[in-house]
């Protein structure tokens, strides 16, 4: 009985084994590589395709006719795959007529390949690492962003804003919120 059970375990370990082997050279026969593409050549987060889910901060701005500009910019600063990241972030999303209100070519001056580090410091002028709900802002309520300044939330009653602008609209985002605002937040030192 003891010569069967081993004869028999002999011969699932051998047929397992020429399984195994059978595999690999199937693998070696197909050429198929395991090797992985260099960060550099592969698309970022913004990449991903899914229809399903939530949109993220960047397709909030992406879908709405009254972010284009800012949409532009973000692009120009190469913060796509930045924000379309897990996050989670609080957004204040100028809308067009925000920056058609600056000073006119500030927004093309800022748009210039030289000028992209000035361009990157006000986008993450509006970009907080957290999720400040509704519900959370208090008056006076201050928060420090991506470029490392604070803003100021101000509250009364349902009347919002920050830094002086108004919070016009609240949008839940797959990682994170944006709150739609009427003005460009200029960080101290590029006022």
């Amino acid at each position: 009985m003891k010569t069967l059970f081993r004869s028999l375990c002999l011969f699932f370990f051998v047929l397992f084994f020429m399984m195994a082997c059978g595999d690999k050279q199937v693998e070696q026969d197909t050429g198929t590589s395991t090797e992985s593409t260099p960060a550099a050549e592969t698309p970022g987060q913004s990449a991903v395709s899914d229809d399903m889910s939530q949109r993220n901060v960047v397709q909030v701005a992406i879908g709405s006719p009254d972010h284009t500009t800012l949409v532009t910019a973000v692009k120009a600063a190469e913060l796509v795959d930045v924000l379309s990241n897990v996050g989670p972030f609080t957004v204040f999303a100028p809308v067009n007529s925000a920056f058609e209100a600056l000073p006119a070519g500030t927004v093309d001056n800022l748009l210039k390949p030289e000028n992209k580090n000035a361009l990157k410091n006000i986008l993450e002028y509006h970009v907080y690492v957290g999720v400040i709900r509704e519900n959370m802002i208090q008056d006076g309520m201050k928060l420090n962003q991506v470029n490392g300044q604070d803003i100021v939330l101000n509250k009364s009653g349902s009347d919002m804003s920050v830094n002086g602008a108004k919070i016009v609209a609240t949008v839940p985002a797959a990682n994170g919120i944006v709150y739609v605002i009427d003005k460009v937040l200029l960080p101290p030192e590029t006022k």
